[in-house]
């Protein structure tokens, strides 16, 4: 098993080449500037293929010929097409896997290119990092979004932020515009909509000295996460559930495990586990390099 070149394109683009399905070390941005994460959302998608390809030889300089290469992006993608995508929505639609090879290959670099979910891929980034790639894992990624991954990667939409949690009418600030979902209660841009006054470190911060509207919604997201991994072990099984994003910081395993052992009553399915693991671009390029090097050997 040679070399395999991960890309991560989300508001930023992180590429990174990994070896004999080791993690990751050594990750090349653009923009360089980690606050900047919005700058690519305008971007035309000649202009994102352009970009891409243009990371993807920084990141390859100097290591040798690529045996495979994985892009991870957000939205419904299969078949190496963009079916869609409401945080890039210019990628809508867009055969991407097809396009970053042929630039690629104009370029210099031969390989098969495998377009994955963001969550499948880092979900296959924490498998290597925990030594768990011969596992099966779950992944929540807590952002501006809601991402669910799965590992290994297996053929399907895994859209489970946008899994129903509750039937309250009301309940319609998911960006989709669905009722009831997960992410209209947990996502950043969700919970910014809800308190208008309010960011949602102040929501979580006040809701520790004891405000009731803050209480009521900290339970409520925490329950709503609980009713997501409760419906994915009783649809797929117990297991172990990773949770990671950069609001994994609001996060308390104790008052999820307690309203989760209330959902999941049957014994069978009561062998799970629960890990929070802190969020790194490293972790999705590896997976997408990952996921790229099991398609290629397929």
């Amino acid at each position: 098993m040679g070399k395999s070149l991960g890309i991560f394109l989300t508001g930023r683009i992180a590429t990174g080449v990994i070896e004999e399905q080791r993690p990751c070390s050594s990750v090349y941005h653009h923009p360089e500037n980690p606050e900047d994460t919005d700058s690519l959302l305008d971007t035309p998608l000649d202009g994102l293929v352009e970009l891409v390809c243009a990371q993807a030889l920084r990141a390859v300089k100097d290591c040798g010929p690529i045996d495979a290469v994985g892009l991870a992006l957000p939205g419904i993608i299969r078949e190496g097409v963009v079916e869609d995508s409401p945080n890039l929505l210019q990628l809508k639609g867009a055969r991407i896997a097809e396009r970053i090879r042929l630039a690629l290959s104009d370029a210099g670099i031969q390989a098969r290119v495998t377009a994955l979910n963001d969550a499948d891929a880092i979900a296959g980034g924490v498998a290597a990092k925990h030594g768990r790639l011969d596992k099966f894992i779950r992944l929540w990624a807590l952002g501006y979004g809601i991402g669910f991954g799965r590992y290994p990667y297996t053929a399907g939409i895994w859209e489970g932020g946008h899994c129903v949690v509750t039937l309250d009418a009301g309940e319609t600030y998911c960006g989709c515009g669905g009722r009831g979902h997960l992410e209209g209660i947990m996502g950043h841009r969700a919970m910014r909509l809800r308190f208008l006054d309010m960011e949602p470190e102040e929501v979580f911060a006040a809701a520790k000295t004891g405000d009731e509207r803050c209480v009521k919604f900290v339970r409520l997201w925490h329950r709503s996460l609980a009713s997501a991994t409760a419906n994915s072990i009783h649809m797929e099984g117990p297991g172990r559930f990773y949770y990671t994003g950069f609001n994994v910081k609001y996060l308390d395993l104790k008052l999820l495990q307690h309203y989760l052992q209330q959902m999941v009553k049957m014994s069978p399915l009561q062998n799970y586990a629960l890990e929070v693991v802190p969020m790194t671009d490293e972790l999705a390029v590896t997976g997408a390099a990952i996921a790229a090097e099991q398609a290629a050997g397929a």
